[in-house]
């Protein structure tokens, strides 16, 4: 599958110390994907990052795109210890 970075992802990244390697990772093999339940068009990838602690990191995808967008990336508190 091909995907992108919206100038958004890229920001975040930034912002939070994440790096490509992880978001290529967490899109090409979740742990869990799932969709978004208030956008259809939009699916989240989890995996947890083990650099960061097993800290979760979420990449929500834009998945009727073509190539997929990465909307936005951060780390999800909410999956923390689920994964």
């Amino acid at each position: 599958m091909e995907w992108i970075l919206t100038a958004h992802a890229r920001h975040t990244m930034a912002e939070r110390g994440v790096s490509v390697a992880w978001v290529q990772r967490t899109v090409e093999a979740p742990a869990l994907p799932n969709r978004d339940p208030y956008d259809e068009e939009v699916e989240g990838s989890y995996l947890p990052i083990a650099e960061r602690g097993n800290r979760v990191l979420r990449v929500a995808l834009n998945v009727t795109s073509d190539p997929w967008r990465a909307v936005t990336v951060f780390f999800d508190r909410a999956t923390r210890g689920e994964l």
